[in-house]
């Protein structure tokens, strides 16, 4: 049954009168940025083409909707009261302190589905929720994404187009609201939906320009969207700022300014006629069953051959070892596996392996999307590299993710590809963020147990990976936990205690059994938990020894030393800090780690220093 088009008139006109109240109500919001978009998303919505069931969000099968022009939330909300969600009441509690209407999505309101508001991220989300849909769970629902004309300056964006046009994600559709106007002024493009269409067509999608205020073409654009091409579809639409009330409608100067007072008397006025009562339904979602994998058991680690092992080769066996118990694994690379080593897992289970290329930004944000769709996205590079797309990290923290990060080619001790390559940052940006777990193992069983536990872990797990071969320590029998510390050496007289994690575990066995030669005993903890740190176990020796030395393969800020110092803030016991403090330059892994003064004989001297001989 074709919608009927007056009746479309009249939900629009109420979602412009709950999208000017919701702003005017908390004094500030995006008002008119959500205007020019409510024809759209009336028409989507309403219009018979987005299925959903209201009352069970998390339904396989419901059409997924993400706002990548997340300051658009008082046209979110106000699509929700329509569809009977909220009330006008809720609605005046936007922006307040209890309220569940936050300034940009959240996923505490039940109908996010990730947290936006960081422009240049949401097609990224929705290419996760797509590739989700039309390769892993193998069901026709649909992904749409708001996207706004100011976050096509972004290349994240770019990114996204050119990955889901590679994987033929004809379920994913992309409705870019033109209204010609950004916070300061004219957006790059104006109103030259041409330009648009020429670069979108030029990385694969299908497009379609329309006039974003009328019904019929709204309604044609996604008709289209529901009969796939075997490509993406973006609706490129002309829209107004400020559409519906006459002194808003494309006047600048209005980006982030709420209608308040008299103006909001006189904007609401200016709608015309609104039935405040006006509800709507949604077209019901297909019932459909997701494709259930079914956990199995796995083997043991076996190490028992190898005498040396890189944490980031072992870290490949492990993902490929643990996938059966954890059959919600999917495996992200930015093309790099062969070094990553997560290639492992991609020749045993291919259709769980997504190549991202190098674009880290979108495979953080396809991770995020594939997290908010029940899976557990292992997402692997060089840890390095991970920095560029920091911003995607620490907005998917906002949406409640299940992701893990594999970052390979830590530090100094890579040797001669230099600084360019070598993470020396990446311990201090993921300790940053809110429940993460961030590990960092010193050889091949600790890396396989502390891999299984990352797939356990409810939240966002980063593991720093070695480049070189690294002596097998551990035995089979060892248990890992995050949270948890190794003490590898201890005595009654230790009078230094060596804290490290990593490629320096062995420089800090080294220089204690040298160090025993001269008659000085240390104690060697391995902290391959750098957040949350085992506080009990450094409590401990900061009360049996005189001092503690952490030396870490890293910057001192935000690594493995303020890790400890912190956990000791109420300790009288001094800390000192080995760190990379140089300026890093290509060489031998040997070299690099006597030049940052890392290596045994630096542990040695600062030893030697404390104790006084």
């Amino acid at each position: 049954m074709a919608p009927d088009l007056q009746e479309l008139q009249q939900i629009a006109r109420r979602v412009r009168y709950l999208s000017l109240l919701s702003a005017g109500c908390a004094g500030s919001g995006h008002p008119t940025s959500a205007l020019s978009a409510t024809d759209l998303m009336t028409g989507l919505f309403f219009g018979g083409t987005f299925r959903y069931n209201p009352g069970v969000p998390a339904h396989p099968c419901n059409d997924r909707m993400i706002f990548s022009k997340g300051h658009a939330t008082p046209l979110y909300y106000a699509l929700w009261a329509v569809a009977g969600m909220l009330s006008e009441e809720e609605i005046r509690t936007y922006r307040q302190f209890d309220s569940l209407l936050e300034g940009h999505p959240a996923v505490k309101f039940p109908y996010v589905e990730a947290a936006t508001g960081s422009l240049g991220q949401g097609l990224s989300i929705g290419v996760g929720m797509a590739l989700n849909a039309k390769y892993v769970d193998q069901l026709s629902y649909r992904t749409y994404v708001l996207l706004g004309d100011s976050e096509m300056a972004e290349g994240s964006q770019w990114e996204a187009l050119q990955l889901a046009a590679h994987y033929g994600l004809d379920n994913l559709v992309g409705v870019l609201d033109v209204n010609r106007l950004g916070q300061r002024g004219v957006t790059m493009y104006g109103h030259d939906l041409e330009a648009y269409r020429a670069r979108i067509s030029a990385f694969g999608w299908e497009t379609v320009t329309i006039d974003g205020h009328s019904f019929p073409e709204i309604l044609n654009a996604f008709e289209k969207a529901a009969a796939p091409t075997g490509r993406p579809l973006m609706i490129i639409a002309r829209t107004v700022k400020g559409k519906g009330v006459p002194f808003l409608e494309d006047q600048d100067g209005w980006h982030g300014k709420a209608v308040e007072n008299d103006e909001l008397d006189q904007a609401l006025n200016g709608l015309g006629k609104v039935d405040r009562g006006k509800t709507a339904a949604f077209a019901a979602p297909p019932e459909e069953e997701p494709r259930v994998l079914q956990s199995g058991q796995i083997p043991e680690p076996d190490y028992s051959e190898a005498s040396a092992m890189a944490t980031r080769t072992a870290y490949g066996h492990a993902l490929k070892r643990i996938y059966p118990k954890f059959p919600a694994i999917i495996s992200l690379d930015a093309e790099v596996s062969n070094s990553t080593r997560a290639g492992y897992f991609q020749k045993a289970y291919p259709e769980r392996f997504f190549e991202m290329y190098v674009a880290e930004q979108n495979m953080v944000g396809t991770a995020l999307g594939l997290s908010c769709r029940g899976k557990i996205p292992f997402v692997s590079t060089f840890g390095a590299f991970l920095s560029r797309a920091f911003d995607q990290i620490r907005m998917a923290q906002y949406s409640a993710p299940n992701i893990k990060f594999m970052g390979s080619h830590a530090g100094v001790s890579i040797g001669e590809d230099g600084p360019s390559q070598m993470a020396l940052e990446d311990l201090a940006m993921f300790r940053t963020l809110r429940d993460s777990a961030v590990l960092y193992p010193c050889d091949a069983i600790a890396t396989e147990r502390l891999v299984e536990a990352m797939a356990a872990y409810e939240g966002i797990c980063y593991l720093r990976a070695t480049r070189s071969d690294t002596p097998v320590l551990y035995s089979a029998e060892d248990e890992f936990r995050i949270g948890g510390s190794k003490v590898l050496a201890e005595s009654d007289s230790d009078e230094v205690t060596v804290v490290t994690a990593g490629i320096t575990v062995f420089e800090a066995l080294n220089a204690r059994n040298e160090l025993q030669d001269d008659g000085i005993s240390i104690r060697v903890i391995d902290l391959y938990s750098v957040k949350p740190v085992d506080v009990e176990t450094l409590k401990k020796a900061a009360e049996h020894t005189s001092a503690l030395i952490t030396v870490e393969d890293h910057y001192p800020e935000g690594g493995l030393g303020e890790a400890v110092i912190s956990a000791l803030a109420d300790a009288a016991t001094p800390v000192y800090t080995l760190a990379v403090r140089e300026m890093p330059r290509s060489g031998k892994p040997g070299e690099l780690l006597e030049y940052e003064q890392i290596s045994k004989q630096a542990i040695r001297n600062t030893v030697r220093s404390i104790v006084g001989r």
